[in-house]
């Protein structure tokens, strides 16, 4: 199995990196050329609300799946089998739903 998720790893990693280095480059360029005040002030701020908001999507779906391990644990299942799988997706699924519930009353 390694030799399959190493280089997916690989693949993730690099992807990763050049996603940051694009984006710190067109930040960059933005300084330098003097974009206006407002427009960087507004970039600013949609990504502090886009990682508040990634933050409390990620909390809230791991809190979710934390209650479904719960449940398998408590049901006493220790195969994986299609009920166990099915818990784990319901509470990945309702992590997502209370997110938009939860981003459509904070917008």
């Amino acid at each position: 199995m390694p030799e399959i998720l190493v280089p997916i790893t690989l693949f993730v990693c690099i992807v990763f990196a050049i996603k940051i280095v694009v984006e710190a480059r067109f930040r960059s360029k933005l300084l330098q050329t003097g974009g206006n005040d407002e427009l960087l002030r507004s970039m600013a701020r949609d990504e502090d609300i886009r990682r508040r908001h990634g933050a409390l999507r990620w909390g809230i779906v791991m809190v979710l799946l934390a209650i479904g391990f719960g449940i398998i644990e408590a049901a006493g299942w220790r195969n994986a089998n299609a009920g166990t799988i099915a818990v784990l997706l319901a509470a990945v699924g309702l992590g997502n739903l209370a997110y938009y519930v939860i981003s459509r009353k904070l917008d």
